[in-house]
């Protein structure tokens, strides 16, 4: 392999592994503040173990999030130095508006998050909670406005300099709001509250399980699914709007999602199947004009397909095609495991029910494999630009690396992050089995928990 194919390899390696940890901080910051505003508002003494537990959590994996982030930024100078020059007005204001907004925040109020319980005023320390919070989502914004615009590139103008053209921004709001961002943003943001509710119920399950601190699980849980379910419900609205976009802007990537090779009237929707690459079909269950209604509200008008793109700006349309529909089926999973849990939570016999609890522990991992699937399709789809129909992937690679020097960086780099995943997993397990810490209540605390011991569980 060649030192373009490698370093597109790197960079996804380094982007998934990256990517599984900004999802928890994001959705985990959410859940920080349901949980301490929960314990402000009744007084009840659960929700403020519950958060100091959550917040542990919340630590060691924002910690690893910044760290494998920093590997980004130097990959864009290693790798992909013709890129950077192209867009480096553009990341540049994006990402220093990131640093000011979101990582300032973030690092400001840390340390009152972490420390300051009994060292600071209950409102002041929700509010640094609060402050964190927005500053994980924060962060967030600016790396979609910056991939965002990688996919609908607007408000700039190229610029030809002595070492190469570059893009510049002709508006700096035109550039973050240019046709993409608002769909993208809510989606992946929806996306990081299902990664921490299903985090949380996922722990409030093997705690009911394991009938280990249910006088906290059982509230915990209550918090995970009153998020999660919600969510589902705005995810599945988001997905159909994000699919609309895609197709004005995109329309090569929405034909690789659905295997659409020939413009056709009442172009059908892949439920589950294949895609045959060399025959350009797809064999899978159909549902005949799905998807120009689901695009169109009208079953016979023709969606795109690939033979209206040339050849040479085809996607990789079977890996497209199933990374998509696996995310969809983790969306379903989710919402399965949401429907059951809420039902069974009304009856009170959820922690009666193993085979659920034992479902709900393991859908922890539903989101995570969605959003590397939701990743993979979106940036795979767009191939072979980097800026859609701007600058094409081969013309932003690095011209001074060689083969050699990049698979020498990819195996360096897979031993790293098998380490680093091997120790966050044991300190996640670690901090999970060891459990919430009684934290001694106040005189008034201990009365009101006294006299309604039933609230928030």
């Amino acid at each position: 392999m060649d030192a373009l194919i490698l370093s597109r390899i790197q960079f996804a390696i380094n982007s998934c592994f990256h990517f599984l940890y900004p999802p928890i901080s994001i959705g985990l910051g959410l859940m920080l503040v349901i949980m301490e505003g929960l314990y402000l508002k009744t007084k009840d003494h659960r929700y403020k173990e519950i958060t100091n537990f959550w917040i542990k959590i919340f630590a060691l994996t924002f910690a690893l999030g910044v760290a494998t982030g920093l590997v980004q930024t130097f990959a864009f100078g290693t790798n992909w130095a013709r890129f950077s020059r192209f867009v480096g007005d553009v990341f540049g204001s994006a990402l220093a508006t990131e640093g000011i907004f979101a990582f300032f925040l973030e690092a400001g109020f840390l340390g009152i998050l972490l420390f300051g319980w009994d060292r600071v005023g209950p409102k002041l320390h929700y509010f640094a909670t609060i402050c964190v919070a927005a500053g994980a989502h924060f962060s967030a914004i600016w790396i979609l406005v910056a991939n965002s615009w990688m996919q609908t590139p607007a408000s700039f103008h190229i610029e030809e300099t002595p070492i190469g053209p570059r893009a510049v921004i002709d508006s700096f709001w035109g550039m973050v709001f240019n046709p993409s961002t608002i769909d993208r943003l809510c989606h992946v943001t929806l996306a990081c509250w299902l990664t921490g509710s299903f985090f949380v119920i996922s722990v409030a399950a093997y705690y009911l399980l394991k009938r280990r601190h249910q006088d906290l699980a059982l509230p915990m849980m209550k918090i995970g699914l009153a998020v999660a379910f919600p969510v589902l419900i705005l995810q599945f609205a988001s997905g159909d709007s994000n699919a609309k976009m895609i197709g004005k802007y995109q329309p090569a990537k929405l034909a690789a999602f659905e295997g659409i090779y020939k413009t056709e009237e009442s172009t059908p929707i892949s439920v589950i199947g294949w895609v045959d690459a060399e025959k350009k079909e797809v064999h899978s269950l159909k549902i005949p004009g799905g998807l120009s209604f689901l695009m169109y509200g009208n079953p016979d008008k023709p969606v795109a397909g690939l033979d209206q793109v040339p050849r040479d700006e085809w996607p990789n349309v079977p890996v497209v095609f199933q990374t998509y529909h696996w995310m969809v089926v983790m969306w379903g999973l989710m919402f399965l495991v949401a429907i059951f849990g809420v039902w069974y939570w009304r009856k009170g016999t959820l922690e009666k029910k193993p085979w659920l609890l034992w479902s709900m522990i393991f859908s922890v991992l539903f989101p995570q494999i969605g959003n590397q699937l939701g990743w993979i399709s979106a940036e795979m789809g767009r191939q072979p630009w980097v800026v859609w129909k701007v600058l094409r992937t081969s013309e932003g690679v690095s011209t001074v690396i060689t083969a050699g020097q990049v698979s020498g960086s990819i195996t360096m780099f897979l031993a790293i992050y098998i380490l680093l995943l091997a120790l966050f997993l044991f300190l996640l397990n670690h901090k999970i089995q060891h459990g919430p810490e009684e934290i001694a209540a106040k005189p008034d605390e201990l009365i009101y928990r006294n006299v309604y011991p039933n609230q928030g569980g």
